[in-house]
């Protein structure tokens, strides 16, 4: 038995963000799998959706719609969860199978390489957490470092997935997903420059995740957004066969 868990805390997503990632897991994940949802509140999840209270993020609880507080998948009880764990924000879209993800390097820590901007800053080693396989309960170090030296912590490093690429890269056990698995929509799917204004975004080849990291979200890219000034994103239709 594998997991797939997602968070949920806040009025930032509203329960259908957690019952369409639920319905892509079970189109796209062949094998015996769990889907949780840690979450403050459970109201309108799917009845298929299992769910569990958010663990602590220690300090981080504090902050209501902080991506700090995704540091809770390192609490030393996860639920009742043990074993290959697959983390996935709530605004990924599925495009084709997940059961590669824990065939790949198994037992290791494996993230998404970040995208462009953080690459240009030359700290080529950090990660992105929007899709991240982990075992469940292995790493209570991660979360009680972090509890212990948290304003240290925060002056270091912007935000949650830099904190623990860093403290993964530190121990020589960050592993990274094939490059063409998790694209990034905004970097990867949308034309550049002026021709952003004539041409659809498009699915890269090899995608199996595309992630929706900052701004625009999956309905947006649907509808069509206005973007950069510099950058239009068209209506992208194929997003919506798959985002349900």
């Amino acid at each position: 038995m594998t997991n797939v868990i997602c968070m949920k805390w806040g009025t930032k997503f509203p329960p259908l963000y957690v019952n369409r990632l639920h319905s892509m897991v079970k189109r796209h994940l062949a094998r015996p799998h769990r889907f949780v949802c840690f979450t403050d509140d459970p109201a309108g999840l799917d009845p298929g959706v299992e769910h569990f209270p958010m663990p602590s993020a220690g300090p981080a609880d504090a902050y209501a719609v902080h991506g700090w507080r995704k540091l809770a998948m390192f609490a030393p009880a996860l639920g009742d969860l043990t074993g290959a764990t697959l983390f996935l924000d709530l605004d990924v879209v599925i495009v084709g199978a997940l059961d590669p993800f824990f065939d790949y390097q198994p037992g290791e820590v494996c993230i998404i390489r970040d995208y462009r901007p953080v690459r240009i800053r030359g700290d080529r080693f950090v990660g992105n957490t929007s899709v991240f396989r982990f075992n469940a309960g292995q790493h209570p170090q991660v979360l009680e470092e972090f509890t212990r030296d948290f304003d240290a912590i925060r002056r270091r490093v912007r935000n949650e997935q830099e904190y623990v690429s860093h403290w993964f890269h530190a121990r020589r056990s960050l592993h990274y997903w094939p490059e063409e698995w998790c694209p990034s929509f905004k970097h990867d799917c949308v034309a550049w420059g002026p021709a952003s204004y004539f041409s659809t975004p498009q699915l890269p080849q090899g995608a199996r995740i595309v992630v929706f990291h900052g701004l625009p979200k999956p309905e947006d890219a649907i509808a069509g957004t206005r973007g950069k000034w510099y950058r239009r994103i068209r209506p992208t239709p194929w997003i919506a066969a798959h985002w349900h």
